[in-house]
């Protein structure tokens, strides 16, 4: 079994999916949306948040392998990039969405030098926005961003074509294709259930509106 479909079938397990079509989950982008997947869950599973960071770090030593800096993304990815960080021994850092009002007023927490290459890491990837967000506060610092690692992506065309306008590789361990057919295959989803979630992703912004 890949691990595409194993981390899958965790989320599935904790409970972090949730379907709801009758009133839908608002994301922060103002999207409606039937499906939610919360892996703050994870947190509370310390054999399947080991995994995550192991999995994490083979995929940036695969994908990325001239990174010297993990970078988090507040609040979410903080905990992931810790745990990654320190199985990689490299430091971390993690960028806060809007300066801190008081103190150095700093938007990126923590030691980071320039030139450094970064890989951010994320919890999920929706629109992308929060990704990439961090991913350019990173480069006005002067650090290069080799690109973003998330645990799941609902493979939104938004957040492909940003990521890509951003110049900003992306890789998930999980996803929403390979979510889906396995909540069928274990019987967390009906078939009907299957047909309004696929027809939701197709288009988004309009759904439920």
């Amino acid at each position: 079994m890949n691990t595409e479909t194993i981390v899958a079938e965790k989320l599935l397990e904790i409970k972090a999916v949730s379907l709801n079509a009758k009133e839908p989950f608002v994301w922060t982008s103002g999207i409606k949306s039937p499906i939610y997947c919360d892996n703050r869950l994870i947190l509370g599973y310390p054999q399947l948040r080991k995994e995550i960071a192991k999995d994490l770090a083979e995929l940036i030593e695969t994908y990325f392998p001239k990174v010297e800096l993990i970078a988090g993304t507040a609040t979410a990815g903080i905990p992931h990039a810790a745990w990654v960080s320190d199985l990689l021994g490299l430091p971390m850092c993690y960028v806060r969405s809007n300066p801190k009002g008081h103190g150095k007023k700093n938007q990126i927490e923590g030691p980071f030098l320039p030139e450094q290459q970064v890989v951010v890491i994320e919890d999920l990837i929706s629109t992308g926005k929060s990704s990439i967000q961090a991913a350019k506060i990173l480069k006005e610092a002067d650090c290069q961003v080799l690109g973003i690692a998330s645990i799941f992506t609902y493979e939104l065309i938004e957040a492909e074509e940003a990521c890509r306008e951003a110049d900003v590789p992306y890789y998930s361990l999980s996803n929403f294709s390979t979510l889906i057919d396995t909540a069928v295959k274990k019987g967390y989803l009906t078939v009907d259930n299957v047909t309004f979630v696929k027809k939701w992703r197709e288009n988004p912004k309009v759904w439920g509106n």
